[in-house]
């Protein structure tokens, strides 16, 4: 066996090896995040920070692992898929959390969604209010008394 291979395929294992550690550890600290911060929007940051990072550094250990090229695109486009899915569900989330109460406002150093969730508010009874005045007006027949 070639000595510089060795050396090689030892830097590659020790290389995948730290990568799957801190990795792993990402996906940890992502899991702490969720069970121990207080508020949605607080755990909503450590679901999606460190475990996209995490993920990469797992995919990359295993592409170092598996030695061959073909593996390389499979795991970028899991990589990819979980940068793109990742932002909007967590917007998602967020969003339907906030209108829905489940957040601590007191932890918002601004809140920056309160004027447009105001606006929308409005809008929704003013159209209501059009909708049931032109009921009022179909029910009388058009007349005046």
């Amino acid at each position: 066996m070639n000595p510089e291979a060795s050396v090689v395929d030892n830097v590659i294992d020790a290389v995948s090896a730290v990568f799957l550690m801190v990795g792993a550890l990402m996906s940890l600290a992502a899991a702490v995040g969720l069970l121990r911060f207080p508020d949605l929007l607080s755990r909503m940051h450590a679901a999606t920070k460190p475990q996209v990072l995490g993920l990469f550094l797992l995919l990359a250990a295993i592409g170092l692992q598996m030695r061959t090229w073909w593996v390389w695109p499979v795991l970028l486009v899991a990589w990819i898929f979980q940068l793109l899915t990742v932002p909007v569900s967590a917007h998602m989330v967020g969003r339907a959390g906030y209108r829905t109460k489940h957040l601590h406002r007191e932890l918002l150093s601004s809140d920056e969604l309160d004027a447009v969730v105001q606006k929308a508010a409005q809008s929704a009874r003013d159209e209501s209010a059009r909708e049931e005045s032109s009921r009022d007006e179909a029910s009388d027949g058009g007349r005046r008394d």
